[in-house]
């Protein structure tokens, strides 16, 4: 079952959701999260209190939208536009990640918050 998430920066607020496998449930059970981020073109890294080897989803390959977890750096990852990696409009993410979420709506509103230094990661609330 996916768990629905809230992600803030700054004054953006976007729905998102992790998915179904190991370490997305690992990283639900660790929110919230509240973190310094770095910015990496238009991704948004930092490192969260979970330790998960890659998965059946490691890939560079990732989507404006996704939200990955990098092994090497225990952090978590969200992508919104190019990376430095990039060739064209898709973001390529340094090395392979899992992919554990998604972004619902558009993920590139998180360009005007480049500047912000902090991120919350929380699960939605459905009351």
């Amino acid at each position: 079952m996916q768990t629905p998430i809230t992600i803030k920066v700054g004054s953006i607020e976007l729905d998102g959701e992790l998915f179904d496998t190991d370490t997305a449930k690992a990283i639900a059970s660790s929110l919230p999260i509240e973190r310094e981020f770095n910015v990496w073109g238009d991704e948004f890294y930092f490192e969260i209190p979970v330790s998960k080897g890659p998965d059946q989803t490691a890939t560079t390959e990732v989507k404006v939208g996704d939200i990955g977890y990098w092994p090497p750096g225990r952090s978590l990852a969200i992508f919104f536009g190019p990376t430095p990696m990039s060739r064209g409009l898709e973001p390529v993410s340094a090395s392979k990640v899992n992919i554990v979420g998604r972004i619902i709506g558009d993920a590139k509103v998180l360009r005007a918050v480049k500047g912000e230094d902090r991120i919350w990661i929380s699960r939605l609330s459905t009351a």
